[in-house]
Formats: C-alpha cells, structure tokens, sequence
C-alpha cells in the first residue's frame, strides 16, 4: 500500500491548481492521469482566454498549461500518468491501473478532477468513421499535427463549437456549415463573429437527418426542425463532407464519487450527475473534494480557480494551513470566480433569452440568429465609433467577462468600467496611436483599427489574423463583411508581427471610404472568385 497526503485524480487545470496549491502549502501531493500527458484539455486550447488577468486573460490555453506543469515540478508534485484510477474505495483507498499493474493508494484527502466527456447524439448513419466529436477534432490538430478532414459540417454552436470551427478553419479545413437544432447561437457572438466574417454559414433551427457514406462519410443531410424539434419537410440541405463534427455538450465524469458513497445529483444545469458539494468543493464525505467539470460544466478558467480553492481546502482539512489563513485565500478565489459568473453568460442565466445588455441596449437578433452583427445594428454598441483618422472600433456586444483590452491599451482609449462584464467603450478625447495592441490582446478578435482618411476616398482597416500563409504587403484580394459575403477589393498595406502580438497578425487592408465600417477581413483572390466561391457553398446546401 503506498501512502502520501493528498491525491488528486486528473492531471487537467482543476487538478494541476489543486496539487499546487496544496504543495504550496507543504502537503506531499500525487497526481494520476489517465493520458499521456498532463494538462487536460488546456494543451488543445489553442486560442487566448477571457477575463482579467487573474483569470490569465489573453494568454492562450496551452500556455497556462505549461505554466501549472513547471510551477507543479518546482513543488515537487509527483504526476503520474498512463495511470489510469479505477476505483475508490473507503478510507480514501485509491486503486489504480497502471499498464498492467494495479496499485493501491491511501491518502489522507482526495481531490477528484476527472473533467467531462462529450455528448454525443444519434442520426441516421452516425456510427460513420468520419462522425467524431469536436474534442477530438480539437486533439487531432492541436497535439498531434492531423487534419480531421478536408470538408467539415460543425453540429453545435456553443463556444466548443464555434472555437473548434475556427480551429479547424486554420488547420486548412473547409467548414461548410455550422448547424445547431436551437433557435439560436449558444456560445459567445464574438466567436461566433470571427467564424461567420470568414464565410461559414449558420444554420440555426436545424440538425442533422442522417450522414451518408458506406465505409466513411462522403456527404450529410441537414433539415430544418420546428418549435418540439421535429423535422419540418421539404426543408433539407446537402453538404458534400467528409467528416461531421459533434459539439453537443459536455457529461461530468461523476462515476468515482458513486463508487465511494458520496451523494450525487442530477442536475441539468451542470451538465448532468454531480457531487453535491459546499463552498469549498468538500463532499458529503469529509476529506473527499471536487473540482472542476466533474462538479459542473463552465470554463477551464473557472475551473482553475475551483481547483486552487479545493487545493486549499484540502491543505486545512489535513493542518498544514489554519482555517483563518485559507479563508483568506479562499476569498480572493472566490472574487476572481464570482467575476467569471457574471454577465449574459452567468450560470443564472443558462437556458435564458437575455435580449438586453446591462445597458439596456437590445442585443443584437442577427448575431444570435445568424452569427454576425447586421450593419444596421453594429452602431448602437459603445465600442463602434466614427472619427477622422485612426480610432478603435470595438465589436464586442455582450456582456462577457473579459477586459484585457482596458490594460493593453497605453493611451487609455478604451474603458470597460468598474464591472468585467461592461461592454468596453472608446474614450471620446483620447488620441488612439495605432499600435495595434488591443486588437492582438482581444481574445473575441473583436477589435479593429480604422483609419478614416480626410478627402483621401479610402480608409484603413487593420484587423487580427491567424491563419496561414499570412498576406504579404501588396497583396490584392477582396474584403468580406461580417456576415462573410464579398463587399469590396482590398489591399494590404501592412502586415505587422511582433512578439508582443503573441503570434496574431496584424493586417492592415487599404478599401472604399465608404467600407471602412464594412470590411472585417481579407482573403486573397478577385472579388469575382470570392463571390463565386459563396455562391457555389449556397448551391451545395441545395434542397434535395
């Protein structure tokens, strides 16, 4: 039997936060995972995060994870992986199997930060190879460098969805479509918005009536559902794809606290069976923690401080802290949680038609339906300004708890106010440099320079870019809109790389005055070629 303080199951950011802060702490911690390597979903997560800097904003996810795997060696964190925990047992008796070995393990607390599983949903065909969910998708190109495929249909627009779709977009693939059986876009408009101005299309109030293939899936048929979620005929559309991605939800991995006794739920909310748990993630068995998915679905950013707050709360349980000095700390914790529970994506609001934003402005009925911002309803958001010369314009128009924009900017021109959630708003008399440093810092890509020449009859638009190859100066292509559709040619007239921009790209494309608050990303190629290439996506999803 082998024995240490604390043992912490999944080696993901709940899990690696708790060892740390337990170690910290001067608890000897053991950490199994089931992988191959530590980090859990976080070396996938390729994109910058959201929320303030205590919320690591603006740094992308397998960043952080780099991070918490150094911080966790230098505190002599034992992880242990291709160890897989198969049972949990009274008195805090872990069993595990490890190749095939199995071992028994005791500590004297347990923290358990299994994370989730993704849902999967059934159609005609869906055992397919080529039907896959979009976690594994995020795996194939993110760790191991593969395409998933070369036309690629996206069911589901929560954020795993959307940030899988525009992945997936970078990894060269052809997403024809974005396709959700609710009436409207479930993740965040900003990464929604980065996603339709590339010209992917949504389709909202429809799922999937089958995939077609023999060995594999060659095409899949989509059809409009109505309000109780029955296909409305005449109403299907063909893709010609070879893989359907699934981003349907998230399962905690509950399965170890049933073994052990400790009361679990189902709650709906959480993403389905949970341990009930108090403030500090303490189960109904004393010195048994939770943290992270497995206690309930959000952010790997809420699920970091989750962690740090079971990791703590573990540390007094066993006396390596005094209470007075972990409340302290559970405080803070708890403050920099309760600022990513806010907004219109605050669990409160979970299943809600929020159709105002904290300001009482009407929320914006294109982006929730459609993807984008209808120019028509772009102008009532504090961000979008109109000036001559270089200003900010700041699309973001929800309530998202996100402010690195704020920070990044050394003129001051851009203010989101007291709450993380307020919408930013551009300073009416600041001086904007064009240093471009908040358009590289917004995590939603939301955030654009528009130079608006005086008598000049064209403006400057620089936006964020990360796909490759990147347009080199000089290039000529066409301009899209936010909806993706052709609307002028462009040119590029800078391109700028720095370390500081942390591997975004900013293009500056020169168009029409009268596009400067049109335009909002460039592709390569006559306005002719593009335009064609929407018309022949529109022709693909043809009725049968």
């Amino acid at each position: 039997m082998n024995r240490t303080d604390i043992i912490v199951v999944g080696a993901g950011p709940a899990g690696m936060s708790a060892a740390i802060e337990a170690a910290k702490r001067g608890a000897h911690v053991t950490v199994f995972d089931e992988n191959s390597r530590p980090g859990g979903q976080l070396f996938k997560q390729i994109h910058k995060f959201f929320g303030s800097k205590e919320h690591h904003a603006k740094i992308r996810g397998f960043v952080i994870g780099e991070e918490l795997m150094e911080e966790a060696a230098r505190l002599g964190v034992d992880v242990r992986l291709d160890s897989t925990v198969i049972g949990l047992y009274q008195d805090k008796e872990v069993v595990v199997r490890e190749g095939e070995e199995v071992s028994h393990h005791k500590a004297d607390a347990i923290v358990i930060a299994t994370g989730a599983a993704e849902n999967m949903v059934t159609f005609e065909g869906w055992t397919l190879p080529g039907v896959i969910g979009a976690g594994a998708a995020q795996t194939m190109m993110n760790l191991h460098g593969v395409r998933p495929g070369e036309r690629v249909l996206m069911l589901g627009t929560g954020n795993v969805g959307l940030v899988v779709s525009y992945q997936l977009k970078q990894a060269g693939c052809d997403v024809v479509a974005l396709v959700d059986a609710a009436p409207r876009v479930g993740g965040y408009g900003v990464h929604a918005a980065k996603v339709a101005r590339t010209g992917v299309p949504f389709y909202l109030s429809h799922t999937i009536k089958r995939a077609e293939g023999t060995d594999h899936v060659t095409g899949v048929t989509i059809a409009q559902v109505d309000s109780h979620f029955q296909f409305v005929p005449g109403t299907e559309k063909h893709f010609d794809v070879d893989t359907i991605c699934v981003a349907v939800g998230l399962s905690p991995m509950s399965q170890l606290f049933k073994m052990d006794g400790c009361k679990v739920v189902d709650d709906r909310k959480k993403g389905g069976q949970v341990p009930v748990v108090d403030d500090l993630g303490e189960t109904s068995t004393p010195g048994i923690f939770a943290a992270g998915d497995v206690s309930g679905i959000e952010e790997a950013s809420s699920a970091m401080i989750e962690g740090r707050i079971a990791g703590l709360a573990a540390a007094e349980y066993l006396g390596f802290i005094d209470k007075d000095e972990m409340d302290k700390a559970v405080v803070a914790n708890d403050a920099a949680l309760d600022g990513l529970r806010q907004g219109m994506f605050a669990p409160k609001n979970r299943g809600k038609l929020v159709t105002t934003t904290e300001e009482g402005i009407p929320v914006s009925q294109s982006l929730l339906e459609h993807g984008y911002v209808a120019d028509d309803e772009i102008a009532r958001f504090p961000g979008v300004t109109r000036r001559v010369g270089i200003h900010p314009v700041i699309e973001c128009t929800q309530n998202i708890p996100c402010n690195p924009c704020q920070d990044a900017c050394p003129k001051h021109c851009i203010k989101v106010g007291d709450h993380i959630t307020q919408l930013p708003a551009v300073e009416a008399n600041s001086a904007c440099i064009g240093c471009g440093m908040c358009v590289a810092s917004c995590p939603g890509q939301a955030i654009f320079l528009v130079d608006e020449k005086d008598e000049e009859g064209f403006a400057d638009v620089t936006l964020p870019y990360e796909f490759l190859p990147v347009p080199a100066k000089g290039e000529r292509g066409v301009a899209l809109g936010r909806d993706g559709s052709p609307v002028c040619e462009a040119e590029v007239v800078s391109v700028r790389q720095t370390r500081a921009f942390d591997h975004t790209a900013l293009l500056t494309m020169r168009v029409p005055a009268d596009m400067a608050m049109r335009a909002r990303f460039f592709r390569a190629g006559s306005a002719g070629a593009a335009a064609n290439e929407t018309s022949a996506a529109a022709a693909t999803a043809a009725a049968e």
